[in-house]
């Protein structure tokens, strides 16, 4: 929880660190999706968070958050967040966050390994009720370079470095050989609203 409140803090700042997310466990508001054919497995995993605004120090420009389970969290809001005098006590904060991962076997791949990264920020307009959203996309194609039926993993060499995955679904591992490229995909989105307090 203190971690996803640091990032409502990101984006509040319009700054995208969405990754510290990433390594959360699932709370319950959050729902996988897993898909799976052959050559090709997707997974997704959809989380909402609230916190309610404890306090506002305007002066150091910071914000106290209460999450759902009692824990609070102070949090410094940047220059860069317009509109932190429309916030008030007793606001609700409500953090959606997104991350899906995709991995697709090219067989017989003959492109160079590539890795792309595009991110994108939304902030809420000057005056207008504090907010914004945030997206990340990472793009990897690898050559597979080893296969290993004993231990069900394959190595694979991108652009940076070289990676051992474990392909835990043996009727995907059948497909893999050395030769062949697999292209992942990791995105990643947050949306954040303030909701004012019910009078």
């Amino acid at each position: 929880m203190k971690q996803k409140l640091v990032i409502l803090c990101a984006a509040l700042l319009g700054a995208a660190v969405l990754p510290a997310v990433a390594q959360q466990k699932p709370e319950s508001g959050s729902a996988v999706v897993t898909k799976s054919e052959p050559g090709k497995v997707a997974v997704a995993e959809v989380t909402k968070v609230t916190a309610t605004v404890e306090a506002i120090d305007q002066a150091k420009r910071e914000v106290t958050l209460k999450g759902p389970k009692g824990d609070t969290l102070v949090l410094p809001v940047s220059p860069e967040a317009k509109n932190l005098d429309k916030v008030k006590v007793g606001d609700k904060v409500v953090v959606g966050y997104i991350q899906a991962l995709s991995m697709t076997l090219k067989k017989g791949g003959k492109e160079l390994p590539s890795k792309t990264d595009t991110a994108d920020i939304a902030r809420a307009a000057s005056g207008a009720q504090p907010g914004g959203a945030a997206a990340r996309q990472v793009t990897v194609l690898a050559n597979v370079t080893a296969v290993n039926a004993k231990t069900h993993t394959v190595t694979l060499k991108g652009p940076e470095r070289t990676v051992d995955l474990k392909v835990r679904d043996p009727e995907q591992f059948k497909l893999i050989k050395v030769g062949d490229q697999i292209e992942a995909v990791y995105s990643e989105g947050l949306a954040v609203s303030v909701e004012p307090a019910k009078k």
